[in-house]
């Protein structure tokens, strides 16, 4: 004997309602959590510089994203935070927590902060 696996028209009713229902909760959550990702923040890398798309960034966490343009390697420290080394034309990701006041950024490989590879982001 064949059944059929069709659902009813008041069972699918309450399928599509119970589905509906749980997206309008769903995406105000969703979109929260997406909110609360925190800041992103580009930094182009080369000799011997560090370029941010921002000076400033609100607390909490931050999302950078390094690319070295150089032609040397190079990598980024902030907030207690390094990036492994970069090889050029290769990008890096480092997600820190930072608080109020004023976070210090620098190249950690000998001679390249002392020679411009560091600055100073604010964070309010």
């Amino acid at each position: 004997m064949v059944r059929s696996s069709s659902l009813s028209p008041v069972r699918l009713f309450s399928v599509v309602a119970v589905v509906a229902v749980s997206a309008v909760f769903a995406g105000p959550a969703l979109a929260a959590r997406t909110h609360a990702a925190g800041a992103a923040v580009k930094v182009t890398a080369s000799e011997f510089k560090f370029v941010l798309s921002t000076k400033t960034v609100a607390a909490g966490s931050v999302t950078f994203t390094v690319t070295n343009k150089g032609k040397l390697p190079h990598d980024f420290k902030i907030g207690g935070k390094v990036t492994p080394l970069i090889a050029p034309g290769k990008t890096a990701k480092l997600v820190v927590t930072l608080k109020k006041g004023s976070d210090a950024y620098l190249c950690t490989v000998p001679g390249h902060a002392a020679a411009g590879m560091k600055g100073t982001l604010k964070v309010t």
